[in-house]
């Protein structure tokens, strides 16, 4: 039986509490865990904001201003602690595209220009590394409460 079929049916709380019950005298066990956990979901974040958005392994790296090399060892470890905010910021710029927009679209509209932007694109400003631009300019596109009729 493989771990992911262990906990399947497991509530993640107490999953948590069953992890650190078995190694609650174990702090740098838990503090491995806790930070090889972070490097899974920020690997997986990466690998589907550029599935999404379009973007291959030398486009992401020149967008966060960095070697093909640093990405991709982002993608298997994880993202290093200063580029966290900068991938949560995108993964939930991403989830809001994905929920609002068909799928297949989501390349095309993160490279228009946008009048709201002043005619630059949400690459722009992700290139320009301005991603609370990027998540507030896609909070903006999907307000629809303030639309008018």
């Amino acid at each position: 039986m493989s771990i992911g079929a262990h906990f399947e049916h497991i509530d993640p709380k107490a999953a948590a509490e069953q992890i650190f019950e078995a190694h609650r005298d174990e702090q740098a066990w838990l503090d491995a865990f806790s930070e090889n956990l972070r490097r899974c979901r920020t690997g997986k974040s990466l690998a589907t904001v550029q599935a999404v958005w379009g973007l291959n392994q030398a486009e992401t790296a020149r967008l966060f201003g960095v070697s093909r090399q640093a990405v991709g060892k982002w993608l298997s470890q994880g993202a290093p602690v200063e580029r966290l905010e900068a991938l949560s910021d995108l993964a939930a710029a991403t989830d809001l595209l994905v929920r609002y927009l068909k799928r297949d679209r989501i390349p095309a509209v993160v490279r228009r220009p946008m009048a709201a932007l002043e005619g630059v694109t949400l690459v722009d400003l992700l290139a320009q590394g301005d991603t609370r631009s990027v998540l507030a300019a896609c909070r903006r596109m999907f307000q629809f409460e303030q639309t008018q009729s």
